[in-house]
């Protein structure tokens, strides 16, 4: 969704703080509410079959923004799923109100998704690839930074996956393969970019032969 969330992040935010995990173990959860979250989600999607975990990540782009930025990654998908259990009528929001002892705000109410582009081919290892250029106003998997930019499809994978754009909105849809495209970075964000390459995981439907 092009909003204020965007798969792979936006500019102006300043460095990310970031901690990689050694092959140690170290605990996934920092607080002890946060596991809630994950209960919740399985509870959801693979218990109750509410929703998709595309429709859990766009009730998460579809929080009002300044929530959106003042909350945790955990506070996120428990909005999110709380979202999608009144929209699912599984809880009345009212009645989650009463529960959470006070106004609890919720994701905004969801456009309608799209249906996938009709893929022009499959694409091999070693093809040239072009992203679409398209601004989406409903869930999408397609980074804004890579749209309308040029790259190398690198490997193709062996399985095929609903379409995240339609799926995303509750609307079924046929699977598609997803492709892993290489692209450098001064294709990406210009001549003063650090040379290197980065590889995206794109949907069929969002590639065109370059």
């Amino acid at each position: 969704m092009d909003g204020i969330h965007d798969l792979g992040g936006a500019q102006g935010f300043g460095r990310i703080q970031h901690i990689a995990n050694s092959q140690s173990y170290k605990p996934v959860f920092h607080e002890d509410w946060e596991h809630l979250g994950y209960s919740l989600l399985f509870l959801g999607a693979a218990e109750l079959g509410l929703f998709n975990v595309d429709e859990l990540r766009h009730a998460i782009e579809r929080m009002e923004p300044r929530q959106y930025l003042a909350s945790s990654y955990y506070d996120r998908i428990i909005v999110g799923v709380a979202s999608l259990f009144v929209e699912k009528g599984a809880i009345t929001q009212q009645r989650l109100e009463e529960l959470a002892g006070g106004a609890y705000p919720l994701a905004r109410p969801q456009g309608p998704g799209r249906a996938a582009n009709p893929q022009q081919a499959s694409f091999n290892v070693g093809n040239p690839v072009k992203v679409r250029d398209e601004f989406v106003s409903g869930h999408t998997r397609m980074p804004a930074y890579v749209r309308g930019k040029h790259g190398i499809v690198v490997h193709r994978t062996t399985h095929e996956w609903p379409f995240p754009d339609s799926v995303g909105h509750g609307v079924p849809c046929a699977s598609e393969p997803t492709y892993h495209v290489q692209f450098t970075t001064q294709e990406l964000w210009g001549d003063a970019a650090d040379a290197g390459t980065v590889v995206v995981d794109l949907f069929g439907g969002y590639l065109l032969k370059a």
